[in-house]
């Protein structure tokens, strides 16, 4: 979306673009400027997204609907689960993955803060 620095605007669900891919999420980018990323992400029921990282960003998730279970720590062997009106904090360089154990979609909303490019695919965590 085109921009002026001193302007507020809206975007609405049509306007999202396509956000940063990674296998098993559907990201829909609302507003990407120098140092932040926001968009609204969809996780299929019953989906596993692939693994990766958000380089020099931290994240804030906001679940809106469904069930967030995510991956990460050493050979991602830790897990944290998220359902409606949680929030969900991943550092800088965080390798982790998220899913869906639900029989219904899951819908959350994200902000990032950093620098750089914003999404990272990887083969997987790393060892301990």
């Amino acid at each position: 979306m085109e921009r002026r620095d001193d302007e507020v605007v809206v975007v609405r669900p049509g306007d999202r673009r396509p956000g940063p891919s990674t296998p098993g999420m559907d990201r829909q980018e609302a507003f990407a400027t120098e140092g932040t990323w926001s968009g609204f992400v969809r996780t299929d029921a019953g989906t596993v997204s692939g693994w990766h990282h958000h380089g020099e960003y931290e994240s804030v998730i906001y679940v809106l609907t469904g069930s967030l279970r995510m991956e990460f720590g050493p050979d991602g062997s830790r897990v944290l689960e998220a359902g409606p009106g949680d929030f969900v904090y991943v550092p800088k360089g965080a390798v982790h993955r998220e899913g869906n154990p639900t029989s219904e979609p899951a819908d959350i909303i994200v902000m990032r803060s950093g620098t750089g490019q914003s999404t990272f695919n990887v083969d997987g965590p790393e060892h301990s």
